[in-house]
């Protein structure tokens, strides 16, 4: 008897070949497409539409399909954290806590309902699973790698997934929906937050945190200008400081800091020194194979999606650990992930709780 396979279908042309890899080897397919966000009047959030292709592709491959409503969830466990980050003055990144605690969560919940033996998702890494041990590997589109988002998943989670892309580019992709007829193929990829979708980031924001203007200073300690609320802005921002330039000086402003209890946005023109760090602490890291037996090991680590791999020294300290940078690093922030590596395999990860200048 096959094993059943739940595959959680965005309405994408990745969840799409992820259903199809699996039905052609011979697994008992189901989709499953969730439900995260409960759009406003003229929302921007595509869920209706990428329903509709979700039916479209699963009628196609003849397997059943579900939707299930996670909103309640997903504002409880991912969006009020969100707000609770920004209020602090941290940048969080809502993707990764919506894989371990809604996809990899509930998701895998009702999987598990439908009677399923494994989930597998169209994010673009690899697993292995070999004498009770489940590795998170790197995905052969090393562009498209997506390990960085799942870095907090659990031995648990990962012990009832499958990554049907993990050996595939995302051109190859794309080929084989084109030759199998799907509608998906040449679907634009969706980018950003799915409960802010193309609407402007800071209109929706601040809907949510309503912030009071201020001063945008200088480093001799000069004011340059008003922001609309500190909480906006992120470390290396350049867009949307309307300061213009400076007569007789070369360069562009951006953010080096910004303190949110004097409501005071910090910025620099040219010089990039107030940016870098030499390294940071997390004071608890989720370590996916399982702890380090070392307590200083040296390995890679990435502090921002899409980063090329860095080399650092990791000092373990309790369940957190210290990070040295081999070179210093450009706009390292906190609120965002740590997230650590050998050349092949995500070991895991932890949130920046500050950084060392």
């Amino acid at each position: 008897m096959s094993k059943t396979v739940v595959v959680g279908m965005s309405g994408g042309v990745d969840s799409t070949v992820a259903a199809l890899l699996l039905k052609e080897q011979g697994y008992n397919v189901i989709g499953l497409f969730m439900h995260n966000w409960e759009e406003e009047e003229n929302g921007h959030c595509t869920s209706v539409s990428d329903w509709e292709d979700v039916k479209r592709v699963c009628e196609k491959l003849d397997i059943p399909y579900y939707s299930v409503n996670f909103a309640k969830e997903y504002m409880d466990r991912v969006f009020q954290y969100f707000l609770q980050e920004y209020k602090m003055g941290r940048t969080p990144n809502p993707d990764v806590l919506c894989n371990r605690e809604i996809k990899f969560g509930p998701f895998l919940e009702k999987a598990m309902q439908l009677g399923a033996d494994y989930i597998a998702t169209g994010h673009y890494c690899d697993i292995e699973h070999k004498d009770g041990v489940h590795r998170l590997l790197k995905a052969k589109d090393t562009n498209k790698d997506q390990t960085y988002f799942l870095n907090q998943l659990s031995q648990e989670q990962l012990s009832k997934v499958l990554f049907p892309l993990g050996k595939l580019t995302k051109p190859e992709v794309r080929k084989i929906a084109e030759q199998n007829g799907f509608c998906t193929a040449t679907k634009k990829d969706s980018t950003g937050i799915c409960f802010i979708g193309e609407r402007k980031f800071r209109e929706f924001l601040k809907q949510y945190l309503p912030a009071k203007k201020g001063n945008i200073v200088d480093l001799d300690g000069n004011v340059v200008g008003q922001h609309d609320g500190v909480m906006y802005y992120t470390l290396g921002q350049r867009r949307g400081l309307n300061l213009g330039g400076r007569e007789n000086e070369s360069g562009r402003w951006f953010v080096v800091d910004k303190d949110v209890t004097k409501n005071i946005l910090y910025v620099s023109h040219g010089d990039e020194s107030p940016l870098m760090s030499k390294g940071l602490y997390s004071k608890e890291i989720n370590w996916i194979p399982y702890p380090p037996k070392e307590k200083e090991f040296e390995c890679y680590a990435k502090f921002r999606y899409r980063q090329p791999d860095q080399k650092v020294k990791v000092t373990i300290d309790g369940k957190g650990a210290y990070v040295t940078f081999d070179k210093p690093q450009r706009a390292v922030t906190t609120g965002q992930y740590v997230v650590f590596y050998t050349d092949t395999e995500c070991l895991g990860g932890g949130i920046i709780d500050r950084v060392d200048k």
